[in-house]
């Protein structure tokens, strides 16, 4: 079995594999002619469980040829120009590349003895990053896992930051447009059920600052400590941007922690048009950054970044065997120090070969096109009488929903969208997400990949007009 260990004496026999492998996947990039196969759960799962995980192969070529059977086949691909879901981009080859360096060399972050210049090459991502934000020469910040535990670890250090015993008096103000993550947060650092303010948002979906301002004035009044504000640039749903430099204002103000949860948006950093869009960004005390949305990295790439690099010691804990304090003394650059996380991939290797490779104006340009063309999918939208389309995107999300001209009641529209949802995935034609809006159902597009065309896009509200004109005619036929 100690040939299967990676080392100095199977080198070949890793290159074999992993060529192998990439090999497999590549004919699979260039033969899939769409996003998805429509396979459902109770064909796919017997598959699976009839493995005997205790029988092994033992040989690359049949596990690939088992793994082609149970997954690589119907995956859901996201490099395909008609998956229009969720917040999942199409990677860049520079960024693959790096992971497949660091899972063999396989370091982690969280130690200098264990890291050494991927220490460095983490913090100097960090620097660059937090320089594109605008937030001084104190800065610093940690990669996470993702948005979630970037949002987790900002309230954290805002909790922490409002000096209270009282955890039942801290309040988090947030739009009703922003993250889950946010109430979730909330939960797991030990505050109360009502711990979390809504603020409504606007016809654009931006968060409603004279709301605000209002709700910050009733919790002083009322003897509660807004202990963070978290603005959004870049709502899941719309990809609206919450107004920033007003809600900067109202911190300082309040005293109330600023963060920015800027996991979608935070492609506007290295954008060549529309970096104006984050104005207001620099104020932040802390801003979460996802490179795995909008900077075309593989999952997972995600970054904290705080304006006070002395904040980060909320999450310090010290251990003897891994980063006593002489450490710090001895000035050795651990990033256990900052993290949540112990033992910590290292992610940031695919973001420095992509900068390295096509720049920071690569990205961006790359950016800028999904953005240009959620607007012109948007012009599609607003000039077709079948589709009621929310709000002008931001950033590249459209959410609309099918309206029928011959049917008026909302829940049978609201059926409608949801079968021609279902069905389109079933059909793997195409992929798109939903969401609710004033409770009733809609659809999204979420365009991250610059390969997308506008006649993609049209091709795909076609298909959904056809299931859903399919699913009313039916049930038409039914009630008559």
């Amino acid at each position: 079995m100690r040939s299967h260990l990676l080392n100095g004496l199977t080198a070949e026999h890793y290159r074999r594999s992993v060529t192998e492998g990439v090999e497999r996947v590549a004919a699979k990039l260039a033969t899939t002619d769409r996003p998805f196969t429509g396979i459902g759960v109770d064909a796919l799962a017997p598959r699976i469980d009839a493995i005997d995980l205790d029988r092994p192969l033992g040989d690359t070529t049949a596990v690939l040829d088992e793994l082609e059977d149970v997954y690589l086949r119907d995956a859901v691909y996201f490099h395909h120009p008609r998956y229009l879901a969720h917040l999942n981009c199409p990677v860049v080859i520079p960024a693959v590349l790096g992971e497949a360096v660091l899972c063999a060399v396989n370091s982690s972050l969280d130690t200098w003895d264990q890291s050494a210049g991927g220490t460095l090459i983490e913090r100097r991502l960090v620097d660059w990053t937090a320089a594109r934000i605008g937030l001084g020469p104190a800065a610093d910040g940690v990669f996470t896992s993702g948005g979630s535990q970037s949002n987790l670890q900002a309230l954290l250090l805002a909790r922490e930051e409002a000096k209270s015993d009282d955890l039942g008096r801290l309040r988090i103000l947030t739009s009703e447009a922003s993250h889950f993550s946010v109430h979730k947060s909330a939960k797991l650092l030990g505050l109360g059920p009502d711990s979390v303010i809504t603020v409504p948002v606007d016809h654009d979906k931006r968060m409603r600052t004279v709301t605000l301002a209002h709700e910050l004035e009733r919790c002083t009044g009322d003897g509660l400590i807004p202990m963070a504000v978290v603005a959004t640039a870049g709502t899941t749903d719309f990809g609206s941007i919450d107004p920033l430099p007003e809600i900067a204002e109202l911190c300082a103000r309040y005293g109330a922690w600023m963060h920015v949860d800027a996991a979608y948006g935070c492609g506007l950093l290295a954008s060549l048009k529309h970096r104006d869009r984050l104005d207001g960004i620099e104020r932040a005390d802390s801003v979460t950054v996802d490179y795995h949305k909008s900077f075309f990295q593989p999952v997972s790439s995600s970054a904290l970044l705080v304006r006070d690099a002395a904040t980060l010691r909320h999450a310090t804990y010290h251990a003897d065997y891994l980063n006593p304090r002489r450490m710090v003394q001895e000035r050795i650059p651990n990033q256990v120090d900052k993290s949540l996380q112990t033992t910590r991939r290292f992610d940031a290797l695919k973001l420095w070969l992509t900068l390295r490779t096509m720049g920071a104006d690569g990205i961006g340009r790359l950016f800028d096109e999904v953005c240009d063309l959620a607007r012109e999918g948007w012009r599609l939208l607003a000039a077709d009488p079948r589709y009621d389309v929310v709000v002008e995107p931001t950033l590249s999300t459209l959410v609309f929903r099918y309206v029928p001209a011959a049917v008026t009641d909302p829940a049978a529209i609201d059926s409608a969208n949801l079968h021609a949802r279902k069905a389109l995935f079933a059909s793997g034609d195409a992929v798109v997400a939903g969401t609710k809006v004033a409770g009733r159902h809609y659809l999204k597009f979420t365009l991250l990949n610059p390969e997308t065309t506008t006649a993609d896009i049209a091709a795909v509200l076609d298909l959904i007009a056809g299931h859903a004109e399919q699913y009313l005619g039916v049930s038409l036929d039914r009630a008559s």
